[in-house]
């Protein structure tokens, strides 16, 4: 087994060796000729040698005519080698160095994409999770660039797919405050879950995560004994959302924690209180009220 593993290492350094000589650049290799190398592998999903060859390019003909179509194309070659770091780098500096250039608008675009797509890698698309759950910051940072791209660039082609990425993102973070909110009450810190409710309603309306926010104040109130502002927060409830999972024929809220008390499940009833406790608290409606 040990000569099969040293056998395949080998081969695998030959294969990488070969690799590196066959992308060598010559050294005197010109502008059109790295150029259209790079263009040959970019055309065939060769995006490491494309890298390569675009860096090459911009290196030796910093000021020739390809330049800053190099650059440009190095953002797009990083992003397909799922290098989104380096691709927000190459965007970033892009927009320093040509902030007046034609094409400035599609560095604003990728950047966006790459800030969204910076921890996820090539397993993502195959494994798919839920965006909600993962670090945040990323979709933040890509909705403040799509952000700036539609309001620098509200012609651009690129702005109809960022306003609509912009919905998603919003959704996402809207989501998020939800996730936290559950994962609140499984704490029992009742009034951060209250506030992250709060802050959907106040922050991300028209998202499917309204309502939602909406129960998550209403529930967390019951459980601090504010019966006045639950009250308030289920009528409102009631009168927007009327059909959620949560309220009866009556509008009257139903859930763990009610304006009635704790609702025990018979076997915690049939144990005294002493096993099979209520579960915390928990809402989800997105598939109900995605658009």
């Amino acid at each position: 087994m040990r000569y099969v593993l040293l056998l395949l290492l080998g081969l695998t350094l030959i294969g990488c060796a070969s690799n590196d000589e066959k992308d060598a650049i010559a050294a005197d290799s010109g502008e059109q000729e790295i150029y259209d190398r790079a263009q040959g592998q970019l055309r065939s999903s060769n995006f490491d040698s494309a890298i390569r060859s675009l860096q090459a390019l911009e290196s030796r003909y910093p000021f020739g005519k390809y330049a800053e179509q190099a650059q440009l194309e190095l953002i797009y070659a990083h992003y397909q080698a799922y290098e989104r770091e380096a691709a927000v780098e190459a965007a970033d500096r892009f927009i320093r160095l040509h902030p007046g250039h034609p094409n400035v608008d599609y560095a604003y675009y990728m950047k966006g994409l790459s800030a969204y797509n910076v921890n996820t890698d090539f397993f993502d698309r195959f494994l798919p999770t839920d965006a909600a759950e993962r670090d945040i910051n990323p979709a933040k940072e890509a909705f403040a660039e799509f952000n700036q791209l539609v309001t620098r660039f509200p012609d651009s082609p690129y702005a109809p797919d960022a306003r609509a990425r912009m919905v998603y993102l919003r959704n996402v973070l809207a989501r998020h405050e939800i996730i936290v909110a559950n994962y609140y009450f499984r704490r029992g810190a009742y009034m951060a879950a209250v506030n992250r409710g709060r802050y959907v309603v106040e922050h991300f309306q028209r998202t499917p995560a309204v309502p939602d926010g909406l129960a998550v104040m209403a529930q967390g109130y019951i459980l601090l004994g504010m019966n006045d502002l639950a009250q308030d927060t289920i009528d409102v409830l009631a009168r927007n959302f009327p059909d959620y999972p949560n309220l009866d024929e009556d509008g009257n809220f139903d859930s763990v924690y009610t304006l009635d008390g704790l609702q025990r499940n018979w076997l915690n009833k049939l144990t005294f209180g002493l096993f099979f406790p209520p579960e915390p608290p928990q809402f989800d409606t997105r598939r109900m009220y995605a658009e």
